[in-house]
């Protein structure tokens, strides 16, 4: 492959990733599709990690104060069972059947979401026993191919936290998950030189789209940022039910 395409799909994922780590999750979740046009979607997602971990670090700086403790409290733990699950079965579960199951709950949520009655606009309190749920399928969905954003988000956008509290729980949440990636990712397919040469390489990408995501974090309205967040988990999740129907015919 030529090297310049290459380096465009990379830096681009890796621009993405920055961005879902400044605040806009659900854009992230484009990055291993992106780069599975020229590699398997396990590798994209283990080449990725780095950047995912290194972005992490600035989205935790930016959104040190904006973040819900105890929906944290709920999610991390279940996360991490999550992250297990996936490890113990990732070489049984295809890539067509995880791309089908994450793009029809994304699906269902908008759907569900657009249709529905006007909700109340009072903010729902943590609730332990779906929290888990969605917590442990977001830990392991995450641990496949980088798309834990649709469990997370069907959790918690119906409890309406102001935007940059809601951010910041993602961006706190997805870096406790990804840090617990580093292992079982180097057991299933170890770290090179040259793979950790290409994550150096897109680190000002990565850098940038973090401080992008949260500049336009910061200036959206609130309604507007969800909507967009919605619009987005929608097209992604078409655009997965979409490619994994090949895969299951």
């Amino acid at each position: 492959m030529h090297l310049s395409y290459e380096f465009v799909l990379l830096s681009l994922a890796a621009w993405l990733v920055g961005l879902s780590k400044g605040g806009l999750p659900t854009i992230g979740m484009l990055a291993v599709p992106l780069l599975s046009l020229m590699m398997p979607p396990m590798q994209a997602a283990v080449l990725l990690l780095p950047i995912y971990i290194l972005s992490d670090m600035v989205g935790i700086y930016l959104y040190r104060k904006a973040f819900s403790a105890a929906h944290l409290r709920i999610l991390i733990p279940a996360g991490l069972v999550g992250i297990g699950v996936g490890w113990a079965t990732a070489s049984r579960i295809s890539d067509a059947a995880l791309a089908m199951l994450v793009g029809l709950i994304g699906i269902g949520f908008c759907l569900n979401s657009w249709l529905r009655a006007s909700p109340n606009s009072v903010t729902r309190q943590p609730h332990k026993a779906w929290g888990r749920f969605w917590g442990a399928l977001s830990g392991f969905t995450s641990f496949i191919s980088h798309a834990g954003g649709p469990p997370f988000q069907v959790y918690m956008l119906p409890q309406k936290l102001p935007k940059l509290v809601f951010a910041g729980t993602s961006t706190l949440f997805f870096a406790v998950v990804n840090a617990a990636k580093l292992v079982p990712y180097q057991f299933i397919r170890p770290y090179t030189s040259d793979s950790l040469s290409k994550a150096a390489w897109l680190v000002p990408a990565a850098l940038l789209g973090t401080v992008m995501g949260a500049w336009l974090t910061k200036r959206l309205a609130d309604a507007w940022f969800f909507r967009l967040v919605q619009i987005g988990l929608f097209g992604v999740s078409l655009k997965l039910v979409w490619s994994a129907l090949p895969g299951l015919l």
